[in-house]
């Protein structure tokens, strides 16, 4: 579905066009065209391959989808995939993918799955005739940045999951409510597994643009890049710190049932030791031996329970003190 075709030159909007009209503003100096379509079927695509000549392989990509991030030359043409990650109400992560063509005198972005549109980034190039001037490069790098900056809600999102679940780590529960915690541990964990399968690889793809040998499209926006390439970076290392942090939490969470369970253990045995004395010492006195010492003594009975009052009454004194009870 084709959602946008613009012309423009010297950093202004020319006008909104037809796709038969692409190839006369494309011969036009100082002047480039950008496309925007949404998951276009074979014959609109075949339509933009015809206009832009556009490389097959990077069609096929296109097509089939689900290709990892990356940015590729194909001529004067940059091919770049990026992936965009929005969380629904459930908390679970929706990716989609924008595949972006950017050539001397054109740019042509293609999105499959994804919710929200870049009609925001058309209206921020357009506000910026200087740097819309630079052509294309300026467009790739609005892209690009308007993607990787929709990353850090994402994480600010599963961020706040985390301090929510440290905060009922610590917090009384039963057993079954520290099987939920870890379960919503281990979810966290594969969410955050997910984001950074997304984000790693354009950490490399985006470094290519900044150093080295720099594609002729994005000559002279290598300042911009290195900051997108710097968020990206930084994006990376909170995903490592944050998985780092659910590690932790779920070592703390097992480390917490532990001491739940062993103050169970304490209490259990402190109670046997409470019965265990009593029970020895009726145990003895119920033998059947004729010659039991104060075994025909007249208050042996009254005695006998005094006894094992008093060892259960300083036993329990010492467990209270001892943190057993």
């Amino acid at each position: 579905m084709l959602i946008n075709c613009a012309a423009y030159q010297g950093g202004k909007k020319l006008a909104d066009i037809q796709i038969e009209a692409i190839s006369d503003y494309l011969q036009k100096p100082e002047c480039f065209v950008w496309v925007a379509l949404k998951d276009p079927d074979a014959g609109e695509m075949a339509a933009m391959k015809e206009e832009f000549g556009l490389h097959a392989l990077a069609i096929e990509d296109v097509m089939n989808g689900n290709q990892r991030p990356k940015i590729e030359e194909y001529g004067n043409t940059l091919f770049a995939v990026f992936h965009t990650i929005e969380i629904d109400s459930d908390g679970e992560i929706i990716t989609g993918q924008v595949n972006v063509f950017a050539g001397p005198n054109f740019v042509l972005s293609v999105r499959h799955r994804a919710v929200q549109g870049f009609q925001d980034v058309r209206a921020r190039c357009e506000r910026e005739p200087e740097l819309l001037r630079e052509g294309s490069g300026f467009v790739l790098y609005a892209l690009m940045d308007s993607v990787v900056d929709r990353y850090a809600p994402v994480l600010e999102a599963l961020s706040s999951e985390i301090e929510e679940l440290e905060d009922r780590i610590f917090e009384k529960h039963t057993l079954a409510q520290s099987r939920a915690i870890i379960e919503d541990l281990y979810s966290l964990k594969r969410r955050l597994v997910i984001l950074q399968h997304h984000i790693t690889p354009l950490v490399d793809a985006v470094g290519k643009l900044v150093g080295g040998r720099i594609p002729q499209v994005c000559v002279g926006m290598q300042a911009y890049y290195r900051d997108v390439y710097d968020h990206l970076v930084r994006i990376s290392n909170m995903i490592d710190a944050r998985r780092e942090m659910i590690v932790t939490a779920i070592q703390v969470n097992l480390g917490m049932i532990s001491l739940a369970e062993n103050e169970v253990t304490k209490r259990l045995g402190s109670f046997a030791a409470l019965f265990a004395v009593p029970t020895m010492i009726a145990g003895i006195y119920g033998m059947n031996f004729e010659h039991i010492p104060e075994l025909h003594f007249k208050y042996g009975y009254e005695v006998c329970l005094a006894v094992m009052a008093v060892i259960d009454i300083v036993l329990y004194i010492l467990f209270r003190r001892g943190g057993w009870l």
